[in-house]
């Protein structure tokens, strides 16, 4: 899994007005959970630019006074009209603790069906994966190879690795239907 290296500095304050003061400083608070105690802490806002606007699943490694953490990102708050970051919180990673990721799904090799006139539709861009931080994949690979018109890939149908996908075993992750001009194509065909 890849990992973007962020620093930041310990708060000494935590409250809304020490946290407005940051945000006009161009930083954002943050907060690390899940070891033996949070960390409350301060970091610039273009530092997490690779981490929060990527559709890759990263990891973060965080140094704070001299202290390297790994982490993930756990939830963002955003300013509802100026989309201005202004919160992250942090989940620590252990190599002995599972966690959730939401993972892309990276579709491979080109659909017969495709070829002869269908239309693809991948409903699912991310799945919720629980792996060990050592084993969570960068993205899942779902070949659409053998895919024919009218064929779906569910959630079930994908292969076993050493994490687990949390989404429900009938979720449609992609599947190839008729086009518009294929059916009628097929509706000519039909009356001769």
């Amino acid at each position: 899994m890849k990992t973007i290296a962020i620093s930041g500095s310990p708060r000494e304050n935590v409250g809304k007005r020490d946290a407005k003061e940051l945000r006009y400083e161009g930083k954002a608070p943050a907060v690390l959970y899940g070891g033996k105690e949070q960390i409350h802490f301060a970091v610039l806002i273009t530092d997490l630019k690779d981490a929060i606007y990527t559709p890759e699943a990263n990891f973060v490694e965080i140094e704070i006074n001299g202290a390297k953490t790994k982490a993930i990102i756990k939830d963002l708050q955003f300013h509802p009209l100026t989309d201005v970051l202004l919160h992250v919180d942090f989940l620590q990673l252990f190599d002995d603790k599972e966690i959730v990721m939401e993972i892309p799904v990276k579709l491979t090799g080109t659909s017969p069906g495709v070829k002869m006139g269908g239309k693809l539709v991948q409903k699912l861009r991310k799945l919720r994966v629980k792996a060990l931080p050592t084993n969570m994949p960068q993205t899942i690979e779902v070949s659409i190879a053998k895919m024919e018109v009218g064929n779906s890939i569910r959630v079930r149908d994908l292969g076993k690795g050493d994490y687990l996908i949390t989404n429900t075993g009938e979720d449609t992750v992609v599947s190839v239907g008729m086009s518009r001009a294929l059916k009628q194509a097929e509706q000519a065909a039909g009356k001769k």
